[in-house]
């Protein structure tokens, strides 16, 4: 028997870093994945889900950003945000192997090639 992946709202905010020593609640990122009941990104999930799992990232001072994640080269997860370029790409490292589950951490490598760590603050079934 198998079971059909639940879709996921994961919340995550910027986690402390140099310039940010209580972090930033305003820098976020809205990721919608199917996850196994451990936590973990579900791929064959994500297959059968491809249009739903999407990316929200909000950053002060910059509009909002919506996206697709996608599997790039590799296995790694990408948050694409437009078909016609490449260049606004960001890459989730190693989300494969992180639990999705508040107050885990996930590095997110962003657009201006730096990257930086995320709190997951909530999880829901969407």
């Amino acid at each position: 028997m198998t079971t059909k992946a639940t879709l996921h709202r994961i919340e995550l905010e910027l986690a402390r870093e140099p310039g940010h020593p209580a972090g930033d609640q305003n820098h976020r990122y809205r990721l919608y994945l199917p996850l196994t009941g451990e936590g973990y990104i579900d791929a064959a999930g994500h297959r059968d889900m491809l249009d739903w799992c999407r990316v929200v990232r909000n950053r002060p001072g910059e509009e909002q950003a919506r996206g697709r994640i996608v599997r790039g080269p590799g296995g790694r997860w990408v948050f694409d945000y437009s078909d016609a370029s490449t260049r606004d790409d960001e890459v989730g490292f190693r989300l494969s192997e992180e639990r999705f589950v508040p107050g885990e951490y996930v590095s997110i490598r962003e657009d201006d090639g730096k990257t930086h760590a995320f709190r997951v603050v909530s999880v829901q079934p969407d």
